[in-house]
């Protein structure tokens, strides 16, 4: 794992669990704004951005894998490897 996709999850569970705080716990109100409704959004991008992180983390893994032997005429052989990411 690397940190962009730890950042990633970091991210996405901080936007969850500040928008279920203000969602469910907080009692205040501001004019002209509803904090249960924010709360709420931020909540559904905290889960998108989790979604999205583990998406891309899977993604990364998946590619192709090539490996090509050569044998000369002596015997003696040659093993080549690539891979290609997606």
């Amino acid at each position: 794992m690397n940190k962009e996709n730890i950042m990633g999850y970091g991210v996405g569970v901080f936007l969850l669990a500040l928008g279920l705080i203000l969602a469910l716990a907080v009692q205040d109100s501001l004019s002209g704004v509803d904090l249960t409704m924010v709360g709420w959004i931020l909540a559904a991008v905290g889960v998108l951005a989790l979604v999205l992180t583990a998406v891309t983390l899977n993604r990364r893994g998946q590619g192709s894998h090539t490996r090509a032997t050569t044998t000369r005429a002596d015997g003696s052989q040659t093993v080549r490897e690539s891979r290609t990411d997606l």
